[in-house]
């Protein structure tokens, strides 16, 4: 039982850590498109990147995948840009329009590339048995993004609010924080994506 904690214990540290800013910008962008009160769409889609993550993570740790670490870290901020470009494109239909399992599938995918992503940091400390400690990382992972989507939701209700406040207008502080937040951090990723080219 202490190694899956201590493993749980690595796993949230990891996703909370300032040099995993490129997932932890992919959980901003992915949740900017939620309210307070779609809270449960929210952990459906960051749950399904989880899951996405979980696949790759245990395949390549186990040795039966081997990627290109150049390509895996140049796709990373592709998944993010195609992330921002969806809420930009789409706004708030993103998660309310006829097709609610999108949002959730494509986090799916894109887990799958940052589940390799993230293999490299963990074959390096794993030894010869994978269940345990995989099992335990993933679940530190989890409990971390649930944390920092948790926060991202409430500074972001605060912003809308405080937009329509100041505007005087009911219902466009979403909009514009959506906009401006995906706005940001597409930029950022594309600079990353173009630095990271293989």
């Amino acid at each position: 039982m202490s190694d899956l904690l201590a493993y749980l214990v690595l796993g949230f540290r990891h996703i909370a850590d300032p040099s995993a800013a490129d997932h932890l910008l992919f959980l901003l962008v992915l949740g900017a498109v939620y309210r307070l009160q779609d809270w449960r769409a929210a952990l459906l889609t960051v749950s399904a990147f989880t899951v996405g993550h979980s696949i790759t993570l245990g395949i390549a740790v186990a040795g039966w995948l081997t990627p290109s670490s150049a390509w895996i870290e140049f796709l990373i901020p592709v998944t993010i840009v195609a992330t921002g470009v969806e809420n930009l494109w789409r706004g708030e239909r993103v998660s309310h329009g006829r097709w609610p399992m999108v949002r959730p599938a494509l986090a799916l995918m894109f887990g799958l590339v940052h589940g390799l992503g993230f293999a490299g940091y963990l074959r390096a400390l794993l030894g010869d048995e994978i269940g345990v400690p995989l099992l335990g990382f993933n679940l530190g992972v989890e409990m971390g993004q649930v944390m920092i989507l948790a926060a991202a939701a409430v500074l972001f209700a605060g912003i809308d609010a405080l937009i329509d406040r100041v505007r005087a207008t009911a219902a466009v502080g979403f909009a514009w924080r959506l906009r401006s937040v995906s706005a940001v951090v597409t930029l950022v990723a594309l600079v990353w994506a173009g630095e990271r080219w293989p």
